[in-house]
């Protein structure tokens, strides 16, 4: 595919990429209906509730289904997100959310470029720094030292998250490290998603010294060669307001927002 319209590759990520299940799905976890939505329940943070869309739920129903969800999880005394896309229908889904007891947290805007041109160049580094593609546990909590650096929160739970992925498919993901020399500066992974044309991209986080010197845009373009070599055509990014500019000159178009409404019993 390569129609950039926005419009087009909205319907293509809502056709392809959404409802965004687990896959493969990893051992514990399972995923129940309720209508229109899918409930991922046994993730080791909580719940998740995602969907292609509604049905054409409004109202009254609308509102039953956000307290069937809000009063399932009061049960299991476990937090969930249901992840809100800006063009989802009704328009006062956020409101009814919010009515709820859902809290939005910090809105991402997902954008989506072609993979060949980014394929067909090299990463270029600065000097002193290389890039490794890891599975090892301690390589993993080298990089929740890393995120942890930069976020000044606890991520311990990714290194659990990534390790559980690799082990349930290691073909499903490709975790990249920027090192210079013992010292995690940067990292991404790429998931390819099966029966699609498309690969989403994560992870980016930067030590604050290294930014603005091209790591970022070097992760993006080695994770673009290896989509490629899985066939590929499309990449995918949830993308915070720091990288999405980055991306944008890239190639990649914004076709949407998403917010993580999270409901905490």
């Amino acid at each position: 595919m390569t129609d950039l319209d926005a419009n087009t590759l909205r319907a293509v990520y809502d056709n392809q990429v959404r409802p965004e299940l687990p896959d493969p799905m990893p051992a514990g976890v399972t995923v129940e209906r309720d209508g229109p939505l899918y409930q991922v329940l046994g993730l080791d943070r909580g719940g998740f509730l995602t969907y292609r869309d509604l049905g054409g739920l409004t109202g009254a129903a609308l509102d039953e289904l956000i307290a069937r969800q809000v009063e399932l999880f009061r049960r299991r005394g476990e937090p969930v997100e249901w992840k809100l896309a800006g063009h989802d229908e009704p328009a006062d889904l956020g409101d009814r959310l919010r009515a709820a007891g859902f809290v939005p947290e910090p809105r991402e805007t997902v954008v989506i470029g072609p993979v060949a041109p980014l394929a067909a160049t090299m990463p270029v580094l600065p000097e002193g720094v290389r890039l490794r593609e890891v599975t090892a546990r301690a390589d993993l909590d080298r990089i929740v030292a890393m995120e942890e650096a930069v976020w000044q929160a606890d991520r311990s739970h990714l290194a659990d998250a990534l390790e559980l992925q690799i082990a349930t498919d290691p073909q499903s993901i490709t975790v990249v490290v920027a090192e210079a020399g013992e010292t995690v500066v940067s990292a991404g992974w790429i998931r390819y998603l099966p029966g699609t044309g498309f690969a989403s991209l994560w992870g980016g986080s930067t030590l604050a010294e290294w930014r603005r010197r091209g790591i970022y845009r070097a992760l993006v373009v080695h994770r673009a060669r290896l989509a490629a070599q899985r066939d590929r055509t499309l990449l995918q990014v949830d993308a915070s307001d720091d990288s999405r500019p980055i991306l944008e000159r890239l190639g990649f178009v914004p076709v949407t927002t998403t917010t993580p409404y999270v409901y905490t019993p």
